[in-house]
């Protein structure tokens, strides 16, 4: 049972008009202080005041409250007294005896009474909490919900015509049970925007600022607006856009609906939570539903019609047939037809205009007066029409569409036509118009889109009369506006460039004299100073006597073509003459190559040993590189061996392997030791030779001791054989030639036995882009191991087995001691 309601004066409220908001419904998010309790105020005057008017604040809800209660009560009333023949009186004590007899409180049992005559929305939203999986629900639950719902419903149907006070209705005897603080009530414009039709709970101030919603601006309620359905955000300042109050709530829960009623949406039901909002079940969702219908009966104010008959046309739909008559293109009036619940099922073709083409071929006849899917069928399928007039007709924002296809059944044969779309709303009715493309009309857009891509504008020019066509292209790429007179074909020289006229007079002596199709390319200078390429095509028009009646014909910009061209001439002149550059350059690096390297110079003899040389230049000229070897006896009687390279290709790595060897020569004139000859040259290369660097490996070799002093810059190791066996010397400290201003190189003794055969080479010699340096110089020590014979055969035999794949140049200096 409901508690009663103690008055401020301490006297008791008669059980028939308690509060309904002082019992929780099962939707309660969280228990809430009482909503206008006063806080303790001091006795002065300024405190007696205020108490005061929150007395008088507090009498005033409550007699609202009290009067929304005794008309729940009196509409009972009147069902029983229609249900029992009897008089009002009567029907009241038939009312006070049934709530002794159950139990149950008088606004209750009018509740229930309510809800079985009527078995409408509210009613099942009321069940919906009796039938509840797993354990029972309590009785008094549903006659809460009963009481809260019908209670609302009375205040809202009192206050139909001021939207403010149901508002504050709704969120007194419904809303604020289930743990809201605040309401507003939207009215949704034709025009997509949205006024803030009533509120409650909100600052006087913010309800000001939200008054109007520009169409376009995303909003919780223009959110559940777009999707026509419940939205329920968890907190509206992370999860969603914001609203009205939302600075207020930064972390509450909002919850939105579309109030509507056959099929028309009038505007949205706004809730709010000052706390996070949980999920909510089903049951607590079809309330705020019902909640949301009520608000959209006060919205409508239109009378329901018979969803099940074809209604005499209405003043509205009326005009807006003389409308549809009055429009060069195809249209139809359509009208909602809902169910007995008043649901929206389908539209009724209420009239067809007279230039209404049927695809099937039927008469306007047979479509006045159908439904939409009855005579449509395809409309409900993939086209998606009956959806779009749905929303029209819901939300009342326009729609249009260009090249949308409809389908249309014939025979049962699908048949797919394009046609451009607009279907709005007025009042209750839908103005469905399209226009079918036309196939010429099609192609004439398509000849105008390419024409214009295409930079090409079209003429025609009557010789007989002196008739002169021209598109808006042709205008444009004259420079001159349309209203201005076209030029002749004969004009035309005097609007071309001077050296163009040779060309000019040969291609109107072949279109006009000749009469046989011509083009021409000219520069066309247009008043505005700017010269253009322009390509001319012209044929000539003959009469029925063969006589030249006009030419017809097209310009085409070409400026951006000839400008192409032009600078892909420009690019291939620049093309040959580096590739001629290039050329030139390697050959003057080949010539400097093989002028101080020849690839077979003669052997040199001293006593006690014997030196051949193979140089193997790069096949490929553009790939000249820097290696060099030198063999040279020293005044001493010492013989200096050397072998390096230079990094890079071309006339520089050329050139600067002709500096380190040059250096290295004179150098060795000193007498210094092969370490000492390192140290110098890196110096030199370092700071002579700019952006260089080099790899080298140097020996003096002493032929009366037969001792080989050597020393390595970052090259590979010489290869001893000896006895049918060979070897590599092993790897000393020595780092590349250039890479450092200073640097000290190592240096090693090996003495060499008769019939020894030293080998010092380059990179070319053994490097593979598929192996390592360890492979590659495994097979060149396997191969020189099976080299037998005199000196210069071993050399031509390892230069014909080398697997090197890097197309690079290759030095090897052989030493063979006798």
């Amino acid at each position: 049972m409901t508690p009663d309601i103690q008055r401020p004066d301490d006297t008791q409220r008669p059980d028939d008009i308690q509060r309904p908001y002082e019992t929780r419904s099962p939707g309660t998010l969280a228990e809430e202080p009482p909503r206008n309790a006063v806080p303790h105020q001091a006795p002065t005057p300024l405190g007696r005041l205020v108490a005061t008017v929150e007395r008088l604040r507090r009498e005033v809800r409550e007699a609202h409250a009290a009067a929304d209660g005794r008309a729940l009560v009196e509409l009972a009333k009147g069902i029983l007294i229609g249900q029992l023949s009897c008089t009002p009186a009567a029907a009241a004590r038939q009312l006070d005896e049934l709530s002794r007899e159950t139990g149950l409180s008088p606004l209750e049992l009018a509740a229930d009474i309510v809800n079985q005559a009527s078995r409408d929305h509210v009613s099942e939203v009321a069940a919906a909490f009796a039938r509840r999986t797993g354990t029972p629900e309590p009785a008094e639950r549903s006659t809460t919900v009963s009481v809260r719902l019908r209670t609302a419903e009375s205040g809202v149907l009192a206050a139909a015509d001021d939207t403010q006070a149901v508002a504050e209705s709704l969120l007194t005897n419904a809303l604020g049970p289930l743990g809201a603080d605040a309401v507003a009530v939207w009215s949704a414009a034709p025009d997509g925007s949205l006024a803030l039709a009533g509120h409650a709970g909100f600052p006087p101030g913010e309800a000001a600022r939200w008054r109007h919603v520009p169409p376009g601006v995303s909003t919780v309620a223009r959110l559940a607006l777009r999707e026509r359905r419940l939205v329920t955000l968890a907190r509206i300042q992370h999860d969603g856009p914001p609203s009205i109050g939302h600075l207020q709530r930064p972390d509450g829960g909002r919850m939105a609906v579309p109030a509507g009623t056959g099929g028309r949406i009038h505007g949205v039901l706004e809730i709010c939570w000052p706390q996070p909002l949980a999920p909510q079940p089903p049951q607590i969702e079809r309330q705020v539903e019902a909640l949301a219908e009520l608000c959209a009966r006060t919205m409508d104010a239109a009378p329901t019609a018979d969803p099940g008959a074809l209604d005499a046309v209405l003043p509205d739909v009326a005009e807006l047939i003389d409308l549809s008559e009055g429009l060069h293109d195809p249209a139809v009036v359509l009208t909602p037809v809902l169910d007995h619940d008043g649901r929206l099922t389908d539209f009724r073709i209420r009239h067809a205009s007279s230039r209404f083409v049927d695809p099937a071929g039927r008469p306007r006849g047979d479509v006045n007066g159908a439904r939409l899917l009855e005579a449509y069928p395809m409309a409900g399928g993939e086209s998606g029409l009956f959806d779009i007039v749905e929303r029209v007709h819901a939300t009342g924002e326009p729609f249009r569409a260009e090249r949308m296809s409809l389908t249309a059944l014939v025979d049962q044969i699908p048949l797919t036509s394009v046609a451009d779309i607009s279907v709005s709303r007025h009042g209750a009715a839908v103005l469905l118009i399209w226009r079918v493309e036309d196939e010429t009309a099609r192609l004439a857009d398509l000849l105008q889109h390419a024409q214009r891509l295409g930079r090409i504008g079209g003429f025609e020019e009557n010789l007989v009369t002196g008739d002169i066509t021209w598109n808006a292209q042709l205008y444009a790429l004259h420079g001159l506006p349309t209203t201005a007179p076209p030029v002749r074909l004969r004009e035309l020289p005097g609007y071309a460039h001077p050296d163009d006229s040779a060309a000019l007079a040969r291609f109107l002596r072949a279109v006009l004299r000749y009469r046989r199709p011509a083009s021409v390319n000219l520069r066309l200078r247009r008043s505005d100073g700017i010269t253009r390429h322009i390509r001319v095509v012209a044929e000539p028009v003959l009469d029925a006597d063969q006589r030249l009646h006009a030419v017809r014909g097209a310009y085409q910009d070409i400026s951006a073509q000839h400008w192409t061209e032009v600078a892909l001439a420009a690019t291939r002149d620049q093309l040959a003459h580096t590739e001629a550059e290039s050329a030139e350059r390697n050959r003057l690096a080949l010539q400097l190559q093989h002028a101080i390297m020849p690839p077979t110079p003669p052997a040199i003899e001293a006593p006690g040993v014997r030196v051949a040389v193979r140089y193997r230049p790069a096949e490929t000229e553009s790939l000249v590189g820097g290696d060099w070897y030198d063999t040279v006896v020293l005044p001493s009687g010492l013989v200096m061996l050397s072998v390096g390279d230079v990094a890079g290709h071309g006339i520089e790595a050329a050139t600067g392997m002709v500096v380190l060897r040059n250096a290295l020569r004179g150098l060795a004139v000193t007498g210094a030791g092969p370490a000492q000859l390192l140290s110098w040259l890196n110096t030199v290369t370092h700071h002579l030779a700019k952006h260089v660097t080099a790899t080298a490996v140097c020996g003096i070799f002493d032929p009366s001791t037969r001792v080989m002093r050597w020393a390595r810059a970052g090259h590979l190791p010489p290869v001893l054989v000896r006895d049918g066996e060979a070897e590599a010397f092993p790897l000393i400290e020595g780092l590349l030639l250039g890479a450092l201003p200073e640097v000290t190189y190592a240096e090693r003794e090996v003495r060499l036995e008769p019939d020894d055969t030293l080998l010092m080479y380059t990179d070319g010699l053994v490097e593979r882009r598929d192996s390592s340096v360890q492979d590659s110089l495994g097979h060149l020590m396997n191969a020189a191991a099976a080299c037998a014979g005199d000196l210069d055969r071993q050399l031509d035999r390892l230069l014909a087995e080398s697997r090197s794949d890097t197309d690079d140049d290759t030095c090897v200096i052989g030493i063979q001691v006798g």
